[in-house]
């Protein structure tokens, strides 16, 4: 495998934008498994990928931090420091700044916010915080390591990081509970 390819690590050869785009049967899984009433906005689209796959189960706007993004996207929209209150929030964020998007997905959103994040997301002090405040419902691990790869040029293995989907529920009141992706 080519090194540079890789999502493994904050390296020189990590792509400045974090652009990974989301396999289609990744955002696929999660709607086998959850759905989500009203408007979708998918916040870092990227090349829109997963817009894509979102719209085929509701309605979906797009933005991206990137003003080369997808053609049907809003480019150049910052979704860390632009607030707008939708119904729900699906993306596969920076992973540099997954904190802060986790953060900003919960006041943006009215229903439910599912994230794409590596598994290790759920490690770490300042994690363990957000997670007691906030409404995780589910953790989606996915069995099968998912090809992501930088700027979407897939290398020789299937991938190397374990990924899961986070889904926060507004109106939900309890455990966070851990379930399987073996699609």
């Amino acid at each position: 495998m080519n090194k540079s390819l890789s999502i493994v690590g904050f390296g020189k050869n990590r792509d400045s934008a974090d652009f990974y785009p989301t396999p289609p049967q990744t955002t696929e899984a999660l709607f086998k498994r959850e759905k989500f009433d009203g408007l979708v906005w998918e916040c870092a689209c990227g090349d829109g990928a997963m817009a894509k796959i979102i719209k085929k189960y509701n309605s979906c706007m797009a933005s991206d931090i990137r003003t080369d993004c997808w053609v049907y996207a809003e480019g150049g929209i910052d979704f860390l420091t632009n607030y707008k209150e939708v119904p729900n929030i699906i993306t596969n964020p920076p992973y540099k700044y997954a904190l802060e998007f986790a953060q900003t997905a919960l006041l943006c959103a009215e229903k439910k916010v599912a994230l794409l994040l590596k598994l290790v997301f759920l490690e770490g002090i300042s994690r363990y915080n957000f997670f007691r405040d906030s409404p995780l419902k589910t953790v989606y691990v996915f069995c099968r390591r998912q090809p992501i790869w930088i700027r979407g040029e897939v290398g020789k293995n299937s991938g190397l990081i374990a990924y899961a989907w986070f889904v926060w529920d507004k109106s939900y009141r309890g455990q966070p509970c851990i379930d399987w992706i073996n699609d």
